[in-house]
């Protein structure tokens, strides 16, 4: 999972993209509100990815996303069904029933590097979890059935945001996350976010109302992954990107990065979310709206290097477990 990051139109780097993930999430989303995907419709990753010719992996983003917002429920046969009141079960051929197609942008449906880089930076980022995985450009160019040069092209904007690198040898590897590159990142998360806490100009109703959700949940809550992220990045916009400083709330934003591939990373291996977490950042929120936001400020530093014995913790599982089989054949891990 990267975030909600914007990518650029390979030519205008002005030109602000959504990233595909959301794109899907939207047209799903609008298509529940018409009424054309209706209660107790089975939604399926193949179908809707043929449909929107996407991915799955960008398709089962979007899906993750709607699920969040319970819109859309987990099947106990294959794939998700449309929350509400139905009285039976409804297969459909998604590929052909009637859609709204209005909120798709141009991008869908065309191969482009925006499509390569939506895609690879969703397997890349997951990557370090597992160790050392090395790229291979000529696969990864059959994979989605693109030049080289657009696959270098990639390759290279996820080199300029740190996610992939090339050795000696000039081959693109992407290196393993390591305990010490967690506490490096969580160090900085300390000092960015704090530092954009102080600063923000915070949406005080909106803290109300998500501090309100928090306050519902007990030691006895089991939260999917789904909700986790939810409740951590919609803190995370309020209180650290509510920054008037654009170029704070960007460092922060980027720093994240790796750290929530990996939590989704480790989510995806079984590793149940944390909810003790999410109570700590609503903890944070009730010194924010009491007025203390230099008690909220060290609550929110508490938080991260707890944060940060937590996924330590959970990264050492992963040494004696094999990487997930949905890697594509482009990356090799050595």
């Amino acid at each position: 999972m990267i975030g909600s990051e914007s990518v650029t139109r390979c030519g205008d780097d002005t030109d602000k993209r959504t990233p595909l993930f959301e794109v899907a999430a939207e047209f799903i989303r609008h298509n529940i509100a018409q009424g054309h995907m209706y209660p107790g419709l089975v939604l399926q990753e193949s179908a809707l990815s043929e449909r929107l010719d996407m991915s799955r992996a960008t398709v089962k983003r979007a899906l993750g996303i709607i699920a969040s917002e319970g819109r859309i429920q987990r099947f106990s046969g294959r794939g998700f069904l449309v929350a509400g009141q139905f009285s039976e079960v409804k297969r459909e051929d998604l590929r052909s029933i009637e859609l709204d197609l209005s909120t798709l942008d141009d991008s869908v449906g065309k191969p482009s590097w925006l499509r390569v880089y939506d895609d690879v930076a969703y397997h890349v980022t997951r990557c370090p979890v597992f160790g050392r995985c090395r790229i291979f450009e000529a696969q990864m160019a059959e994979e989605y059935g693109v030049s080289r040069t657009i696959v270098r092209d990639v390759l290279g904007r996820l080199q300029e945001r740190g996610l992939v690198q090339k050795n000696r040898t000039s081959r693109w590897v992407v290196d393993p996350l390591t305990s010490k590159k967690i506490k490096d990142k969580y160090e900085l998360r300390n000092i960015l976010e704090v530092a954009a806490l102080e600063s923000a100009k915070l949406p005080i109703e909106k803290l109300r109302e998500l501090s309100e959700e928090i306050k519902k949940l007990t030691a006895q809550t089991v939260l999917s992954s789904e909700q986790w992220f939810s409740y951590d990045q919609r803190f995370f916009e309020m209180v650290v990107l509510s920054t008037p400083n654009e170029d704070l709330a960007s460092y922060a934003s980027s720093n994240r990065l790796a750290l929530e591939a990996c939590q989704s990373a480790l989510f995806s291996l079984g590793l149940p979310p944390d909810t003790q977490s999410v109570v700590e950042l609503g903890q944070v929120i009730e010194l924010v709206l009491s007025g203390s936001t230099k008690a909220a400020a060290s609550m929110l530093s508490i938080h991260l290097e707890k944060a940060c014995e937590r996924t330590i913790a959970q990264l050492k599982i992963t040494a004696i477990i094999d990487p997930p089989s949905d890697f594509p054949s482009y990356l090799q891990f050595q």
